[in-house]
């Protein structure tokens, strides 16, 4: 009799094993969701973060407030590194979106529509209307990636006070045409984009890559605050810009606060073929119109002179307006305007062509195609 009793007990435990959402949880047969129950149901159960979803419908969560992230949030806040179950899956939005979030969070730390994705990848999806607030790590769709992202957006405004970003706020992945509207208010390692971009531990870094992005809302803090990145020390930033404006005290600039760090084992910190346009105030040090402070490699970027009122910055050349709405500018730096860039001649800034939504095998590539560049430089010992 005992032991029919423990079957049962069993078999009431794996209940949510037997998943509700239609499909099946394979590349070929994703979880649906369908409905704003069937993304409460997916978000509820960690069941579901391992496998492939695909949304199939707009989700709108107006009306409703979280006090943690929505999808692998932390469960232990009372420790600084994540506890809980991570998202290791794939999420496709299908080019969908998820409409009205809203997270007041407190202290609490991992906040967005992520919480920690893990060898995991989100694609295809915009973030509209978003309000996030919390502590560290937050941003409007992931709180912390060491995953890939690509082709999603954000609206809206995020808050916190370390490692704050408009669509994440530490990245030690890959971010690929992407983009952030959202105003961006923070105290240390805060960007239009991203916050943190890399990290070190015992002396090696793991960079995070950020390639075919932009930002466009303001961003506030104190020290390292960057229009996209706040800290690039550790990170690899290709074929962005920037255009919000920016306000901190010090290590502050239009595309990023801080970029490079130097170790007994070498350097790291790269930022290629990149502009800012946003005006800049700060009332300390290490302040530029490009970059506030740079250790390491800065090339082929620029930034609007008249748009930011700087003059000077720590890693690219300044340029009046006119000229940075000039396509030789950038072609003399060996920028491309057949793939990546286009200008409209005298009238605009250079903008991006984002590769087709969906189009896997390209973003792939260029992820792998970035953390090779990054890895040459610094194992080869390249100096700027």
């Amino acid at each position: 009799m005992w032991r029919m009793v423990v079957v049962l007990m069993m078999v009431g435990l794996c209940v949510h094993t037997a998943a509700a959402l239609p499909g099946s949880g394979t590349q070929q047969d994703p979880w649906r969701i369908q409905s704003l129950a069937d993304f409460d149901e997916f978000a509820a159960h960690p069941n579901y973060w391992a496998g492939f979803t695909r949304l199939q419908t707009d989700v709108n969560l107006a009306g409703r407030t979280y006090t943690t992230a929505v999808i692998a949030p932390d469960t232990d806040q009372t420790t600084y590194w994540f506890q809980g179950t991570s998202f290791t899956g794939v999420f496709d939005g299908n080019d969908h979106k998820i409409i009205g979030l809203t997270i007041k969070a407190g202290a609490n730390d991992y906040l967005g529509l992520f919480g920690f994705i893990e060898d995991g990848e989100v694609r295809n999806l915009t973030l509209e209307g978003a309000s996030v607030t919390g502590y560290c790590d937050v941003g409007g769709l992931v709180g912390y990636n060491v995953g890939s992202i690509s082709n999603c957006h954000s609206t809206g405004n995020v808050s916190g006070r370390d490692y704050v970003g408009g669509l994440v706020g530490y990245n030690v992945g890959s971010i690929s045409n992407c983009y952030s509207t959202s105003d961006v208010n923070g105290n240390s390692e805060v960007g239009g984009l991203v916050g943190t971009n890399g990290f070190f531990i015992f002396g090696y870094p793991y960079p995070g890559v950020i390639y075919n992005c932009y930002s466009i809302g303001d961003v506030n803090g104190v020290g390292i605050v960057g229009g996209l990145v706040g800290d690039n020390s550790v990170g690899f930033v290709s074929n962005c810009y920037s255009t919000g404006d920016v306000n901190g005290v010090e290590y502050v600039g239009g595309l990023v606060g801080m970029n490079g760090f130097v170790t007994p084992l070498g350097a790291s910190g790269w930022i290629g073929n990149c502009y800012s346009t946003g005006w800049i105030t700060a009332s300390g040090d290490y302040v530029g119109g490009l970059v506030g402070t740079n250790d390491w490699v800065v090339e082929g970027s620029f930034w609007d002179v008249q748009t930011s009122g700087q003059t000077e910055s720590s890693g690219g050349t300044g340029k009046m307006t006119a000229e940075m709405q000039t396509k030789s500018t950038f072609t003399e730096a060996g920028w491309d305007f057949i793939e990546i860039w286009g200008i409209g001649e005298n009238q605009t800034y250079p903008y991006l062509r984002f590769a087709p939504a969906g189009d896997l095998n390209y973003d792939k590539k260029v992820d792998l195609f970035d953390l090779a560049i990054f890895a040459d430089h610094w194992l080869e010992g390249i100096t700027p």
